[in-house]
């Protein structure tokens, strides 16, 4: 049964620690994005472009790393390695 409990806090830590690195790395990426922006208004629309582009992907690869941790909850693969072990 520990072994569930530490699943749920494996899983916790993925969804946590991948949204606070998703916030952070959205939060620098717009700060330079406005400072670039005001220092060459004229490149603007590709900068807007390019950062909408890399906010999906940070998205992205924070809602795949949710998915697997909620994956790892309900259809636990462990479970079944226990179960076969003799005791």
């Amino acid at each position: 049964m520990e072994v569930i409990s530490f699943v749920a806090l494996a899983a916790g830590l993925i969804i946590g620690l991948g949204a606070l690195g998703a916030c952070v790395g959205i939060g620098i990426m717009g700060s330079k994005f406005l400072e670039s922006a005001a220092r060459q208004p004229e490149l603007m629309g590709e900068l807007q472009t390019k950062m909408f582009l890399l906010v999906g992907l940070i998205d992205a690869s924070f809602i795949i790393g949710t998915g697997i941790a909620l994956w790892f909850t309900t259809a636990n693969p462990f479970l079944a390695q226990i179960a076969n072990l003799p005791k």
